[in-house]
């Protein structure tokens, strides 16, 4: 429900008088919340509610109080933004990771006082983790823009720090030859094979693979489709993916029960995103391919379609990517590299190649020796 989503550990429950509470629950951990919910009441109990939790003191009744333009006050105005409501709930969780952790530390420091220096002092502490320090700075710039709308600063701090630089490409994309590595030990009739082949030929992301199922497939004039709408755009109208079953891919799903999604357990019961993400480290460690992941299938599916000669806008249909940016990426490569195959089958293939390799050869041994005269 909402509420898990936008405040992770509230729950509803009603008193002997039936009337609609609040309570922070983690564990034994147990806090009123109050019954206004949202409300400005319930953002300070919630908020104190998690320190007390997560540090074991129990705030005061002086330090309970959120500084007003404060980070603490930030955050929770934040928090009620229709743009934070319209994430979806794996984007909120994995935002809250990033922003609460900043929270805690810096809670009371009035926004305005917050400088580039200061930033950039926060940042420095991740430099050994730069995919870490970029992603924090990333949830900074949204905090201090929206500092901005409220008129409390003029200019975002965060915006004016550089991201760091990061080694390689990201994710690992896999090749063909680890493609065909991971299926000689993983046979098809299994899940490692099924998820694998699953997540090549749909480009779908953990989150979105996991929930697949014959409810998916769409029957159509042209022949069966596979139809979803990704989670992680679903509060954005979800973008809708709708690809044709490759043979491949229909040879190993074809086949499979259609009470349960095409990844369940042995139980018959649907896996998270964060399990299969687990179990495809476990497999990957059988095959011997420590550089490849879940994601990298993604990339992977990607890559493939560029190397056929798929357009950016191609490629999105399939995958679901919002932006072009990074899709581009690989039709750029894989339009590269044809471009220096074309270009050399030109260099070899020019008239009179033979006799301009001999002319080579002679002026080169012809200056060779002039050189060694003195001349």
């Amino acid at each position: 429900m909402k509420y898990k989503r936008q405040f992770p550990g509230a729950s509803p429950y009603k008193d002997r008088h039936g009337v609609r509470r609040w309570r922070y629950r983690k564990g034994a951990f147990s806090r009123e919340l109050g019954t206004d919910y949202g409300s400005e009441e319930f953002l300070r109990r919630y908020e104190a509610a998690q320190t007390e939790h997560r540090t074991g003191r129990k705030a005061g009744a002086g330090a309970s109080q959120t500084v007003p333009e404060s980070i603490n006050d930030l955050v929770a105005s934040y928090y009620r933004t229709p743009e934070w409501r319209g994430l979806a709930e794996l984007t909120t969780k994995t935002y809250r990771g990033i922003i609460e952790p900043f929270r805690v530390e810096h809670g009371t420091k009035l926004v305005a006082r917050i400088e580039r220096k200061h930033v950039m002092a926060i940042l420095g502490k991740k430099a050994d983790t730069p995919a870490a320090a970029n992603n924090l700075r990333k949830r900074l710039g949204q905090l201090f823009d929206h500092a901005i709308a409220l008129d409390w600063i003029k200019s975002n701090p965060a915006r004016l720090t550089k991201a760091y630089k990061i080694a390689g490409d990201g994710f690992h994309t896999w090749n063909e030859v680890e493609i065909g590595q991971y299926f000689q030990h993983h046979a098809q009739g299994t899940v490692p094979h099924t998820a694998v082949t699953l997540m090549l030929y749909t480009g779908a992301a953990r989150v979105d693979a996991v929930a697949l199922g014959w409810a998916n497939i769409k029957e159509t004039a042209e022949g069966p489709r596979l139809q979803y709408r990704r989670q992680k755009t679903q509060k954005s109208n979800g973008i809708l993916v709708s690809i044709p079953i490759h043979p491949d891919l229909w040879a190993v799903i074809g086949d499979l029960p259609k009470d349960r999604p095409f990844l369940a357990t042995a139980y018959g019961k649907g896996r998270s995103a964060a399990g299969l993400g687990n179990k495809m480290r476990e497999w990957c460690d059988i095959a011997q391919l420590p550089e490849c992941s879940a994601h990298g299938l993604r990339k992977a599916c990607a890559r493939r379609l560029a190397e056929a000669g798929a357009t950016a806008h191609e490629i999105m249909s399939i995958t679901g990517h919002k932006t072009l940016a990074e899709v581009q990426r690989y039709t750029e490569a894989a339009l590269r590299e044809g471009l220096a195959d074309s270009a050399m089958e030109k260099l070899l293939s020019r008239p009179n190649r033979e006799q301009t390799v001999v002319n080579l050869q002679a002026r080169f041994a012809t200056n060779s020796t002039n050189h060694l005269k003195g001349e």
